[in-house]
């Protein structure tokens, strides 16, 4: 999508997208190797009752999906960051997860005119309906400068 096609209060969504102990595991043994990611027996007796996906792989997903229905051939560059990122709920092997993104605002910069600012919100469910996610994210947009002509 392009930064013009983005509104206040417009929702866009995106899944399922499912994921795998395999995956779980993988990911987590290159990332974020704590022992409710990676050990399935330990995993099992833990708080959780059983394996558990990392928050930060949850995220990936979320921005997998992100890119694929909003970002992917838009004029978007980079991001400053998140305002807020919470991990509701443990992400589980089988889950099939959808992403739920709400455009909370845009708008050009002030100071310079060819940059597009677009706050978002996503929130990522699973097929129970659960939140598992809710970040609030802000990406930026390379525009023409007011007055150029469009490319």
């Amino acid at each position: 999508m392009k930064f013009a096609e983005f509104h206040p209060g417009q929702v866009i969504e995106a899944g399922p997208v499912g994921i795998s102990a395999e995956e779980i595991v993988a990911f987590a043994r290159q990332y974020d190797p704590q022992w409710f990611h990676v050990d399935l027996e330990r995993a099992n007796a833990g708080r959780h009752g059983g394996l558990i996906a990392s928050g930060w792989q949850t995220c990936g997903l979320a921005m997998r999906l992100a890119v694929q229905v909003a970002l992917e051939g838009s004029e978007s560059f980079a991001s400053p960051g998140l305002s807020s990122l919470r991990w509701l709920h443990p992400v589980r092997p089988g889950d099939e997860l959808r992403l739920k993104i709400t455009v909370l605002e845009t708008r050009r910069s002030r100071s310079q005119g060819s940059l597009g600012i677009l706050r978002w919100r996503w929130q990522m469910f699973n097929q129970h309906g659960t939140e598992v996610l809710d970040v609030e994210a802000t990406s930026l947009f390379d525009l023409p400068a007011p007055g150029d002509p469009a490319p």
